[in-house]
This record gives structure tokens, sequence and C-alpha cells, in this order.
């Protein structure tokens, strides 16, 4: 990950520009210049679409029209290899009762597949190594996933944070680490043995 993530920006511009912008591309890599800057000065609750489209000197519908949602405008200022947000969409859609199969479906999923495992190992390196990244990082879960997650299942936010606990030591033995036999393990003995554990998580008490 971009080590530029980090820079405060240092621009006052206040006003959005006038006249032709540059080029599609340009405009949009000043827009995710941008953003790294807010999330990275402010943090992801306090960053709005407004500070970044003012910092790019751009109209704050330019923004949207790129990335449409401060959520989506994260994902792609981190390089993020998936949107955390499709947790939301995996925990709610289907029976209550399934929910601990399809998030460690999903999982096995995106680890298995080196397009996004190799981005997945990088992210891994960054929150582990650098606080600025990981309160971002966190600051997200929070807001974007955790905290609908909770309203929707009507669950303490202790439950959920237990449930991705489990997720990230499941990741953490099976895909870097490489413990046998779990690291050679199939789709469905994976989530034989870790469905359960997880669904009572979302399960009332």
């Amino acid at each position: 990950m971009p080590s530029r993530i980090l820079a405060v920006g240092t621009r006052g511009a206040t006003v959005a520009r006038t006249g032709r912008r540059p080029g599609r591309t340009q405009t949009r890599e000043e827009i995710l210049t941008a953003a790294r800057n807010q999330f990275a000065a402010r943090g992801y609750t306090a960053t709005t679409i407004r500070g970044i489209a003012a910092e790019a000197g751009v109209n704050p519908a330019l923004v949207h029209h790129f990335f449409g949602s401060k959520d989506q405008i994260f994902v792609a200022a981190l390089n993020l290899p998936f949107n955390p947000a499709t947790l939301v969409t995996t925990v709610l859609d289907g029976p209550r009762e399934r929910i601990g199969e399809r998030i460690v479906r999903l999982f096995l999923r995106l680890w298995g597949d080196p397009a996004t495992r190799t981005p997945f190992f990088a992210l891994v390196r960054s929150v582990s190594s650098n606080e600025e990244v990981a309160a971002q990082l966190r600051q997200f879960m929070e807001n974007a996933v955790l905290a609908k997650v909770a309203d929707a299942l009507d669950l303490p936010p202790l439950r959920l944070t237990g449930a991705v606990s489990q997720m990230v030591g499941l990741v953490m033995v099976r895909y870097v680490i490489g413990a046998e036999p779990l690291a050679s393990a199939t789709e469905d003995e994976v989530v034989a043995l870790v469905a359960p554990v997880l669904q009572h998580y979302f399960t009332p008490a």
C-alpha cells in the first residue's frame, strides 16, 4: 500500500476550480490523492465528500460521479481487495441460521483467489505495522459494517467483534501461517468446523 496514504494535504483550496479538467484519469487520481490525505488527517468518520472535493479542487458531484459514496471512495483510496460493506449483504441476505456458513464461505473464496489474496497480505502487513492505516480501517469497519449489522440483527457490538476475531484467526492460521491440517482442508471441511462456532455469535443469547 502506498505510503502517501498517510500524507496530510497542505493545499488550502476551499473553492472548486472552474474550467476544463485535464482529463478523466488525472482527475480521478487527484480525487484519490485528496481522499487519502483527508482520511489520513481526519480519519474515516470525520472525512466528508465535500472536504475531499475541496482539497481536490472539484465539485462534490464529481466525487460522487467517480466513486459514489464515501464508503466506496475509502475502498478505492486504500486499495482494498474487496469492499468490506459486502459483508453486510452476506450477513443479512439469507436465513439467519445460516449466517455463519455464508461468512465462512465468503472468506474462503476471497482468500482462496490469488487475485485478492495478494492484496489481502499487503493489507495485513499495513494494518499490523501502521497505526494510522489500522485506525482508518477500524473506523470504516465500525461505521460501514458492524454498526449496520448490529442494528439490523439487534445484536450487541461485542458479539460482532467476537465474530470478526474468529474469522481473523481462521485467516491467520490457514493462509498466513499455513498451519496443517487446516491449511489443506477442503472448503466444506472448514465450513463444517468453523461455521457452527461463528453462528453462535449471531444467535441471540
